[in-house]
């Protein structure tokens, strides 16, 4: 088993836990608020900056990069490491708004949590559950997986690609700060126990 894998999952633990303790109030705390809208307040002209690593989020987009990332390497587990983080993103998804189910209705998206939120791009529901971030959990596992396999000067690219996925989605409007430190605190977890169990 690989130990940094381990470490990395048990951090990834430990930022969901404190992301879902800090997600259960009636309302959105005033301290995330004020995050959410410093962030979202944010020059347009970051959009596009934002709005193209954000794509790896999707969930064919991700898994495809990952896949030619792995195929690059020439490494089977990888690729395999690749499309189990998509699957258990959805699986994690599901457990995380399974534990939060009676918070749901206020971890709504913030063109409804949030007065006066910006909303960036056709696709940003306005509606909807938003708890935790699809989008950051498959990024952050996937990044997770590629990174140990990649040399020293390219193996931050992942998780600075992952970092700006959980930005991008809080400046577009589409998240809450606590949906995609939920969402990378997931996908940590998910992507440390691929890597520790495949490597």
């Amino acid at each position: 088993m690989d130990v940094t894998g381990l470490a990395i999952a048990a951090g990834g633990a430990a930022i969901l836990g404190g992301s879902v303790l800090g997600a259960r109030h009636p309302t959105i705390h005033p301290t995330e608020a004020r995050v959410f809208r410093f962030v979202n307040g944010w020059p347009d002209w970051l959009y596009w900056p934002l709005w193209v690593p954000m794509q790896l989020g999707n969930l064919a987009v991700g898994t495809g990069v990952g896949l030619l990332v792995a195929i690059g390497l020439e490494t089977a587990e990888v690729a395999v490491a690749v499309v189990l983080a998509a699957v258990l993103k959805l699986v994690a998804e599901r457990i995380v708004r399974r534990e939060l189910a009676a918070y749901l209705e206020v971890r709504q998206r913030p063109g409804t949590s949030e007065p006066g939120a910006r909303l960036r791009g056709a696709d940003v529901p306005l509606q909807g559950m938003s708890f935790p971030s699809g989008h950051v959990i498959l990024v952050a596992a996937i990044a997770t997986v590629l990174t140990g396999h990649l040399d020293a000067g390219t193996a931050a690219i992942p998780f600075v690609l992952a970092a700006l996925v959980a930005v991008g989605r809080v400046f577009v409007g589409a998240h809450n700060p606590l949906d995609v430190t939920a969402g990378m605190g997931a996908g940590l977890l998910v992507g440390g126990l691929l890597a520790a169990a495949l490597s």
